[in-house]
């Protein structure tokens, strides 16, 4: 059957397999308001994510899709258990991390060559680095590396010295990723970063941010409520639900699921029979999930 092969978990000899890049242990988050109530958005998570994989988070508002990449980010500690990244613990916002939120993010008042030179200039000299001899020639190669992520975006070279002001949501969400990889990351995280965009743009960067990870293969985390995306660009499908006190401990992670990759475009491959049948299954799982294209 066609749903069953597309959601066919293929097991690896144990030599083939890759190392574990994110793993989460019985992690919880729980929320205390100024009022002492307690909401919990994810409970008795367990996660092995291997190097290399693809993986979407899919699932409806307030299930804990964003919180999960927070605790894996560093940005939030969990309530209950463990993370780590490349078999370290994560205890703050961590360097090997790219991120980029579904809000723009950019520095108004830097250019679009500014922003993306902003991190790893920063990393390497964070204060008075033109008192460093060898600032300047480090400063020149960085300014020719960041040029070069910036047209590999897609972006002209004259966008380089545009403000935030001045580009559209799609060129800042471009600037945003390239900015997130000049740091050379070993896991990315993106959250609903397509979300605001119009559906000939958001279509443009899922091709992009594809072409990235099949060349690049940093492990990918991406949040989504829209399961046409997810099931286009994932290798792995996790869908969480919004966890009830009635579920009494239990993880609110509904399903965890491998998916067979296709190389047909997006609007070629989510009018195949297999793709349409997926997605309605996966919208079953989901419920009240939104499936815009």
């Amino acid at each position: 059957m066609a749903l069953a092969a597309a959601l066919m978990q293929e097991e690896l000899p144990i030599a083939r397999k890759r190392r574990c890049e994110i793993g989460l242990k019985g992690v919880s988050k729980t929320y205390r308001s100024e009022k002492g109530e307690t909401r919990t958005v994810l409970s008795a998570v367990n996660l092995e994510i291997e190097a290399g994989e693809f993986v979407v988070v899919l699932g409806e508002t307030g299930c804990g899709k964003s919180t999960l990449l927070r605790l894996i980010l560093g940005e939030e500690p969990p309530s209950f258990g463990s993370i780590q990244v490349s078999g370290k613990p994560v205890k703050q916002i961590d360097a090997r991390c790219g991120y980029v939120p579904q809000k723009y993010s950019l520095f108004p008042n830097r250019t679009a060559l500014q922003n993306v030179m902003f991190g790893p200039r920063t990393a390497k000299y964070p204060l008075m680095p033109w008192l460093h001899p060898g600032f300047h020639a480090y400063r020149k190669e960085l300014k020719t590396e960041a040029t070069q992520q910036l047209l590999r975006m897609g972006l002209r070279a004259a966008d380089a010295n545009k403000y935030p002001h001045k580009m559209s949501g799609g060129m800042q969400q471009r600037v945003a990723i390239a900015q997130a990889l000049i740091m050379k990351p070993s896991v990315m995280l993106m959250d609903e970063a397509f979300s605001a965009l119009d559906p000939s743009t958001r279509i443009s960067l899922q091709e992009l941010v594809l072409d990235i990870w099949r060349e690049q293969r940093p492990t990918m985390v991406f949040v989504t409520h829209n399961v046409a995306e997810a099931l286009f660009l994932g290798t792995r499908l996790i869908v969480l639900g919004a966890y009830s006190e009635m579920m009494g401990g239990k993880t609110n992670v509904i399903a965890d699921m491998h998916l067979q990759r296709s190389d047909l475009p997006y609007l070629e491959r989510r009018h195949t029979k297999e793709f349409i049948e997926l997605q309605s299954y996966v919208e079953e799982l989901s419920y009240g999930i939104s499936c815009q294209p």
